[in-house]
């Protein structure tokens, strides 16, 4: 099934559901490919566990880049699940919005820590004001815009 029969057989779709090929893409050496389209996938099923806590937002900087988010990338983020140490956070530091790593250490202290070294680390202390808004379940990174 050629990429002109695959748009012109399922261009009807809402863009809840989209055309989704069970087999898997080889990224090392290249593997035989089905010729066939299994079923619908629900974009929604896929990134949002819990719609009624769930946000998009668009990253901006570069100090996530090594986290594999990349400025313009758009957010899923969840403000229903508690945040973990190691997980990626949308947190409000002293009144403003940044997209951090959240490290809790044995003593109980905290980091938000920057995936770039060209980034500081922002670390928590009892007098600081930070409140942490979600946790980050995906990025969705565009290759062309």
């Amino acid at each position: 099934m050629n990429k002109n029969t695959l748009v012109k057989k399922y261009k009807d779709n809402s863009l809840e559901t989209v055309p989704y090929i069970l087999s898997r893409i080889s990224a090392g050496f290249p593997s035989p490919a089905d010729d066939y389209i299994e079923n619908n996938l629900s974009i929604s099923e896929l990134l949002i566990k819990n719609q009624l806590s769930t946000f998009l937002m668009k990253a901006s900087g570069e100090s996530m880049i090594e986290a594999g988010i990349n400025d313009g990338d758009v957010l899923v983020v969840d403000r229903s699940l508690e945040a973990r140490s190691r997980d990626i956070v949308i947190a409000i530091f002293e009144g403003n919005l940044t997209v951090k790593r959240l490290i809790i250490k044995a003593d109980g202290s905290a980091i938000l820590k920057s995936e770039n070294p060209l980034y500081k680390n922002i670390l928590i202390s009892e007098y600081t004001e930070l409140e942490i808004w979600g946790v980050v379940t995906s990025a969705i990174h565009q290759f062309i815009k």
